[in-house]
């Protein structure tokens, strides 16, 4: 079993996480800019961060044969601070870079007039840079937000394929699939979406465009919750195929659209789980 972890904050995470997640069965990873908890007060502490994502942490994923790419951008909530607004004129130099995947993560948290304009203006760049975006949908009034991020990628003239709105739930992911987008999930111990909910939405709303990660980022959160709900999927009479076009080929098909995703030399399978007794196969 092979794992491609979409949207994963290994910035928050030690090197034991790592060294778990490649036991697991965990081959590649793509972590998104984000907000870190403590705000930014200068576009010099993005260009640090910036440099982190495609420098240290690629280096410190490959130590444990992980692939690491990442997305860039200006995140949601510091799109509302004036200090932090310049770094959408850094972008376009990191947009051009080797490791860069997709614009992201990018859209809502308030859904303020300012995230109206951060969110356009970098769905532009992603046209300019012909890269997919990775869409952030806010936490609070999720229904209200997606919507209003389906209008504003409606209105940039980015195709829908190319974009993936994130951190969906039962009652978001209908608009999203109708609108042609890529529906991706982010699997949590307590909040958001877990393995269970995770498998009935798969069953209801099928596997096409559709992606599983754990974000695990420095809240409470598990690293391993992509491995949990592939588990999950073959309790529920997924099989083996299924599994790995969600937890592998559709990653793929998506960031693959940036034409910078890698994944040559890595092995084609990973590690079975250790003591499982979940059968393989159909069901």
């Amino acid at each position: 079993m092979r794992i491609f972890d979409p949207h994963i904050h290994m910035t928050s995470r030690t090197t034991d996480d790592y060294r778990r997640m490649a036991a697991a069965g965990v081959r590649a990873v793509v972590e998104p800019a984000f907000w870190l908890g403590q705000p930014r007060t200068n576009p010099g502490s993005f260009a640090d961060y910036f440099d982190s994502l495609l420098g240290w942490e690629p280096y410190r994923a490959g130590l444990f044969g992980v692939r690491h790419h990442a997305t860039i951008a200006l995140n949601p909530k510091e799109a509302n601070d004036p200090r932090c607004r310049p770094v959408l004129d850094l972008l376009p130099r990191y947009l051009d870079k080797d490791g860069v995947v997709a614009v992201g993560e990018i859209g809502y948290d308030s859904m303020t007039p300012e995230e109206d304009d951060a969110f356009a203006r970098q769905l532009a760049l992603a046209v300019e840079h012909d890269l997919p975006a990775l869409v952030h949908t806010p936490h609070r009034d999720k229904a209200r937000g997606t919507r209003r991020t389906l209008e504003v990628v409606a209105e940039s003239g980015i195709a829908p394929e190319r974009v993936l709105v994130d951190h969906l739930n039962e009652l978001t992911v209908g608009p999203v699939q109708e609108a042609g987008c890529w529906m991706g999930f982010s699997i949590y111990p307590e909040t958001k979406m877990s393995p269970p909910r995770m498998v009935e939405i798969l069953r209801r709303h099928g596997l096409e465009r559709m992606l599983v990660n754990s974000a695990a980022d420095w809240g409470h959160s598990d690293p391993l919750l992509t491995v949990e709900t592939a588990r999950a999927m073959l309790e529920a009479g997924f099989d083996a195929d299924d599994v790995d076009r969600v937890l592998w080929r559709n990653p793929v098909e998506f960031y693959r659209q940036s034409g910078r995703l890698d994944l040559s030399d890595l092995p084609e399978a990973a590690p079975e789980f250790e003591g499982s007794s979940i059968r393989r196969g159909g069901g």
